[in-house]
């Protein structure tokens, strides 16, 4: 094969997958303009209960014993009746969480409270299971789902049930707030990151009539719905996603309230953060095998399929990143020549997309969200993108298992009771995340990219060595991170202690 196929062929290769990397960033832009469009039309209930329903609250929890304590405090906090709240401590947990639990239930029944700690030994399922058996106990017409590290705010409830008047109604979802987005750069990224999804996309789908879904946590269902949609199912890992999109396709609606937070910690080191992306990257790609087809077969408008299959589909994103990686350097190297023009004409629609819209998107989340410090949030927007490119290798590998059918347990995301920023007592902690082989590969990565930016550099090609730096720097941060905490020498996890 002569050079100049050989490059055409290159060419083509990598112009395809940054066409499909554009075409993600270009709906991040439809979003944009969806959010502008409806974001102001904050849902008002049609009415007030004249009596207040029976609300079952349930906990998840799974080995949380740094955080149990300050939920249920919260809980017992929510300016609700009190004969009117039933408390289920769902507790798959094990080690010395379960008498956390266990003491917690008895002090709230102290306090006038109906609150039980269920206690499986049995994790099938996992956190489907634990809230699907407890369901068959709930006495409340309505469950208000909370994680262990959540911290919900008193008026939670009063913000959100009124809207159940309305017999529509299934779920109602409040945005995330973040107890400790300023500990570090891990936790200020991830702050970005979610404001951005929450504040942005879930507003923008739900508010324009499109599917929008569940986030697992700091929402309330009718519990009707829930059994209408078919109840929580356990064959993926994001049992959240998968139950919102049947309950959709069944005709109920549901309402986000972006102006209610419910705030939660974030996750304060690489691994437990690699394992919660794995895990919701990987069930959002077993939900979109699941339910698009349905989707597709259903009665709802065109635009509505469309954006549900962009939502869907969004995580494979991170196969198109992985062969960007392998197709960068050959590209540099054997890449047409088309001058100056050509060059601009065919590169900066695609970098704008690919890029520019990411820089955008999250920009405007900020601007909303934090609007006194929004300018100093987006400070950290270019390690997001260096860390977004680093965990390619994490998440590929997941959206890859999810294709092939892999199974997988539900891996468990360690919390350890931190609020703001002041450093906790550091010391080794049990809770520990899952060692793998990915951050050798990442490490590899590194310094591929290293090479490759040094060669751009060296022959004076300066605009690709500046665009290819997030590369070996979203690699290593992620790797070093990583095999820093595996090494028990960079990063001691820390924990809590609390008297009961």
């Amino acid at each position: 094969m002569s050079n100049d196929v050989s490059s055409w062929i290159w060419f083509g290769l990598y112009t395809a997958v940054l066409l499909a990397l554009a075409g993600y960033g270009f709906h991040r832009l439809t979003i944009i303009y969806l959010y502008f469009r409806h974001g102001r039309k904050r849902p008002i209930p049609a009415r007030e209960f004249e009596t207040m329903p029976l609300v079952t609250i349930q906990l998840p929890v799974f080995n949380e014993m740094h955080v149990v304590d300050r939920l249920l405090d919260a809980v017992a906090a929510l300016d609700y009746p009190q004969e009117k709240m039933e408390i289920q401590i769902l507790d798959d947990s094990t080690d010395e969480t379960v008498e956390i639990s266990c003491a917690g239930a008895a002090r709230l029944r102290e306090k006038g409270f109906d609150a039980e700690c269920i206690h499986r030994t049995d994790r099938t399922g996992f956190k489907a299971g634990a809230l699907e058996n407890g369901m068959e106990q709930a006495k409340g017409e309505f469950i208000l789902i909370l994680d262990a590290d959540f911290v919900p705010n008193s008026d939670l409830l009063q913000e959100t049930i009124h809207h159940f008047t309305n017999d529509k109604i299934a779920l109602v979802q409040t945005r995330w707030g973040h107890l400790n987005r300023n500990y570090n750069a891990l936790t200020r990224v991830q702050a970005l990151f979610l404001d951005g999804h929450l504040e942005l996309e879930q507003t923008a789908r739900n508010r324009s009539g499109r599917f929008f879904t569940f986030n697992g946590t700091g929402g309330i269902w009718r519990k009707q719905a829930i059994v209408d949609a078919g109840g929580w199912e356990h064959d993926t890992l994001t049992e959240d996603m998968d139950l919102s999109y049947r309950a959709q396709l069944k005709g109920w609606k549901f309402i986000f309230l972006k102006e209610v937070e419910t705030p939660a910690e974030l996750p304060v080191d690489m691994a437990g953060f690699k394992n919660q992306q794995h895990r919701w990257t990987k069930g959002s790609i077993q939900c979109c095998k699941k339910c698009l087809p349905s989707i597709w077969r259903s009665k709802f408008p065109l635009a509505v399929k469309l954006e549900a299959t962009a939502h869907l589909t969004a995580n494979y994103a991170y196969l198109a990143l992985i062969a960007l990686c392998f197709l960068i350097f050959p590209k540099n190297e054997w890449g047409p020549e088309f001058g100056f023009w050509g060059n601009l004409l065919v590169h900066v629609p695609i970098f704008f997309f690919s890029s520019i819209s990411i820089v955008i998107f999250y920009a405007v989340a900020q601007r909303a969200v934090n609007p006194k410090t929004w300018i100093r949030e987006i400070c950290y927007l270019p390690l997001l993108l260096a860390l977004g490119i680093g965990m390619a290798v994490n998440n590929a590998k997941a959206v890859i298992e999810a294709m092939i059918g892999h199974e997988s347990g539900f891996v468990r995301t360690p919390k350890y009771g931190i609020e703001g920023k002041k450093k906790m007592e550091i010391k080794k902690s049990r809770y520990k995340a899952l060692k793998s082989l990915t951050p050798i590969v990442e490490l590899l990565f590194g310094f591929f990219f290293l090479f490759v930016v040094i060669d751009a550099a060296l022959q004076g090609n300066w605009p690709s060595a500046i665009l290819l730096l997030p590369f070996p720097v979203g690699f290593f941060y992620t790797s070093l991170n990583s095999l820093g905490q595996m090494a028990n020498f960079a990063q001691l996890l820390p924990s809590r202690s609390r008297e009961n």
